[in-house]
């Protein structure tokens, strides 16, 4: 069943704070049954980007480092969970007096039931704040790639809780709380090119920026060591988009499906886009091309899709794809080693969204929900103020987020036995190894180091004759004890070779 007049389906007139007594009562009788399972369903989508981010990130590192980024994102999830539930979901919507962060009224989930949600009244605030717990752990998800393949995985996690609290809940409550200062000045930014996009851009490149760069010599003839999970994790990071963007109208309603729409649009013009530059350089068809031009489209919908029309989507996945693809240099200029391009693909992506949202928000496109009426869009509107908004917007989210992440990362780093970086041995080893004892790919009858196999030798080593990698790399030499020889042949070492799982 649907609804005719604009707004709630039903007005509320439940009790306060809870919006009324489960026992006695139903309390799914203000909300329709197919927005609620909707959101459900996008809430599950979300999540599924976790994994996905997971999986790129993995596939873009070296092997030797690839289950660790594997277990910093997973573990981040779990500690977003908790901090969300802890006070999380409280300093981003509490509707405290407050433009910049909400009070402690919801700590713990305390008073959050059956009233309309903050964001839509088409959905109970329970089931919102289930929804919203995803945005701030894909955003976790996104910055903790900074710590690729040199930073430890505890003081990481104590990051990413802290991080949660004083970066991304305020720039959260400045949006999409109802009296966030960003709210009530006018700011377009439907599903989070601000706190979700800008804000895991500009603190993944003040964690790198605090924790250092790679060791140089290591970084010889670097090139991701598995596209397969490159490709599966960008699958899933657009399957779990289109519950993000789509999700965001808050009911299954036209505006979810205009977002889903522009979102594939958007995504799969950057992605040719991108290849086409990368063409032009290698004369090669890029499959990780194709997958960072996918990412950084989405990224640009995410503030924009449920404002612009699929013609402005077609605009602004061609930008978004020339923009993002030229801003990967941008690391090499600042001297920050981002080694994921998160500042590239997810801060200037979100920039470009925000900025489009000016130029081509249309009013009868934010009505789509049923529930917005009488909104003004930007410049088809007449509304020529929405630019200098959006730019308002657009640099005190830079500003804040990387001051602060920056600040955090630095304090963090200070504190006795939670030095962020690994040691350059671990560095060396790779962190599955150092960090946590497992591999990616570890196999009963392969041997752990893979970097060890060389090319048969005219004779065969005697019994007891360890065959010790070197990479080229004179420290690693040293670090196992063995002498250095030429290039192309393997330093020797006369002792008993330890058995291999």
């Amino acid at each position: 069943m649907s609804y005719t007049q604009m707004g709630a389906p039903v007005e509320f007139n439940g009790t306060e704070p809870f919006g009324g007594d489960g026992a006695t009562e139903n309390l799914n009788q203000w909300y329709q049954s197919g927005d609620q399972a909707f959101i459900l369903v996008a809430s599950c989508m979300v999540l599924i980007m976790v994994p996905g981010i997971a999986f790129l990130y993995s596939g873009l590192s070296r092997r030797k480092s690839a289950l660790s980024l594997l277990w910093v994102v997973m573990m981040s999830f779990s500690v977003i969970v908790f901090q969300w539930y802890f006070w999380g979901y409280s300093l981003a919507f509490d509707p405290s007096n407050n433009g910049f962060i909400g009070g402690l009224n919801k700590f713990g989930l305390r008073n959050t039931l059956a009233v309309p949600s903050p964001g839509s009244p088409l959905i109970p605030e329970l089931l919102y704040s289930f929804y919203q717990m995803m945005f701030c752990a894909v955003t976790g998800a996104l910055v903790i790639g900074a710590t690729a393949e040199r930073g430890r995985v505890i003081p990481a996690m104590i990051f990413i809780f802290f991080w949660a609290t004083i970066v991304y809940c305020p720039i959260a409550c400045w949006v999409w709380n109802a009296n966030g200062w960003a709210f009530n000045y006018g700011v377009f930014d439907y599903a989070g090119g601000g706190p979700v996009e800008i804000v895991s851009g500009m603190s993944a490149a003040a964690y790198a920026m605090v924790l250092g760069k790679r060791h140089e010599k290591m970084m010889i003839n670097f090139r991701p060591h598995n596209i397969s999970l490159i490709t599966l994790g960008t699958i899933l990071l657009w399957f779990g988009w289109l519950g993000f963007n789509g999700g965001s109208a808050f009911g299954a309603n036209l505006r979810a499906v205009m977002a889903c729409w522009n979102s594939c649009l958007t995504a799969m013009f950057a992605a040719m886009t991108w290849c086409l530059l990368d063409f032009r350089l290698a004369k090669k068809w890029s499959m990780v091309g194709w997958c960072s031009g996918t990412i950084s489209g989405l990224v640009a919908a995410t503030p924009a899709s449920g404002f612009i029309t699929p013609w402005a989507s077609i605009i602004l996945g061609v930008a978004a794809g020339v923009i993002c693809n030229f801003s990967t240099k941008v690391k090499f200029l600042v001297g920050i080693d981002d080694s994921l391009d998160v500042f590239a693909e997810h801060c200037v992506g979100g920039i470009v969204g925000l900025i489009f949202n000016a130029f081509f928000a249309y009013d009868w496109i934010i009505g789509l929900d049923g529930v917005n009426a009488e909104v003004t869009g930007g410049f088809p509107n007449k509304n020529f103020k929405q630019l200098y908004i959006q730019v308002a917007y657009v640099v005190a989210c830079l500003a804040y987020s990387f001051v602060v992440s920056a600040i955090l990362a630095k304090a963090i780093d200070m504190v006795p036995g939670l030095h962020l970086r690994a040691s350059e041995e671990a560095e060396l080893l790779g962190l599955d190894d150092d960090q946590h004892g497992e591999f990616a790919y570890d196999y009963v009858e392969v041997r752990r180091d893979y970097l060890a196999w060389t090319p048969a030798a005219a004779e065969q080593k005697a019994d007891g004759v360890q065959i010790a990698p070197q990479h080229g790399i004179s420290e690693l030499a040293e670090m196992n004890g063995t002498r250095s020889s030429a290039p192309s042949t393997p330093a020797e070492q006369p002792i008993v070779a330890e058995k291999t799982q």
